[in-house]
């Protein structure tokens, strides 16, 4: 069977049954094993005593050594699973979708709007404190809302569409390479006292990793704009145009993608002036002409241009695939 087939089977999975609770309560996430694995490296190789330079070069020792014990098992899973046949067919499909964000993301996202729309602005608050790391008080509704959505773009690309990217690539390896390196990066990819040296090569390597799955998911979200608006390609090239124009506005090299074309998709500001732990950070708006005065409707509407766009994702899969027949 394609690994192609596996991963729409695994993208179906995903979309259906998430991330259970119940599951995760009683056994640990992979993502969850790799941040152990990350913690043991960095608690004796990212020492005061060491210097800069050589908290550097651990950095780099443990990034590469972490990746290639994530690739070795995925080549160990992938022949076990060949040896199991369809059982192994069965487990690979799982193993995969544990690895995608789409239900979990959208269940995320979605709790700040029904937390707005319940419970008002304490609600919508609270919800959005599980999913970003702006300081919640700091926002009204606008804000919570532009918060949710920027999330949800954000994480599409490095949640969904990156890992879908490498399974194609390079199969269980790729993924779960990926991850390792994407867990790494939101460990200890950050630019302050204690990781900016350490850290410094699993961000640049995350970066890279996400380059191709921040511009596909541009082009995923354009054309899920188009489908679903209702107003025809205006809709999809608005969005496209804001992801070519406002996505080098954004700190990042690659959110700025997801995050500029839902910004055109639904005619809002998104980004600006934010507050973190106290500190204000001033960053332009993407899609300045659009609207500022954003609300849980948005929310809901940028949730199912999000769904959209990871049926938009696997129907790339599905061609992908028919191709790889044909050639």
């Amino acid at each position: 069977m394609s690994h192609l087939l596996i991963l729409l089977a695994a993208i179906g999975l995903d979309r259906v049954v998430g991330d259970p609770p119940w599951l995760w309560q009683r056994v640990p996430h992979p993502v969850v094993l790799f941040g152990k694995a990350i913690d043991l490296f960095e608690k004796p190789l990212n020492r005061t005593t060491f210097t800069a330079e050589g908290r550097r070069l651990n950095g780099v020792i443990t990034i590469v050594l972490l990746l290639i014990a994530s690739a070795v098992v995925g080549l160990v899973l992938s022949s076990i699973f060949e040896f199991l046949g369809v059982v192994g067919l069965v487990l690979e499909i799982v193993v995969v979708g544990v690895f995608l964000a789409q239900k979990s993301l959208g269940d995320h996202v979605q709790a700040v709007a029904d937390g707005l729309l319940g419970q008002g602005l304490d609600g919508g608050r609270r919800a959005v404190a599980m999913i970003v790391g702006r300081d919640p008080k700091t926002l009204d509704e606008a804000g919570v809302s532009r918060a949710a959505i920027e999330s949800l773009s954000e994480n599409f690309a490095d949640g969904v569409v990156a890992p879908v990217f490498w399974y194609a690539i390079a199969g269980l390896p790729g993924i779960l390479a990926y991850k390792m390196l994407n867990t790494a990066d939101s460990m200890i990819g950050h630019k302050n006292e204690r990781f900016f040296d350490f850290g410094w090569a699993s961000a640049r390597l995350d970066d890279l990793a996400n380059w191709p799955a921040a511009r596909l998911s541009a082009v995923f979200i354009a054309l899920a704009a188009w489908l679903k608006l209702g107003a025809g390609a205006g809709a999809g090239r608005r969005s496209f145009s804001a992801a070519l124009r406002d996505s080098g506005l954004h700190r990042s090299p690659n959110s700025g993608w997801p995050e500029a074309a839902m910004a055109g998709a639904l005619d809002l500001q998104l980004a600006g002036p934010r507050v973190y732990g106290g500190v204000r950070v001033s960053e332009p708006m993407m899609h300045a002409a659009g609207r500022s005065d954003a609300g849980p409707a948005d929310i809901l509407i940028g949730i199912q241009i999000f769904y959209l766009a990871c049926t938009v994702m696997a129907a790339f899969v599905a061609v992908a695939w028919l191709i790889a027949r044909l050639f």
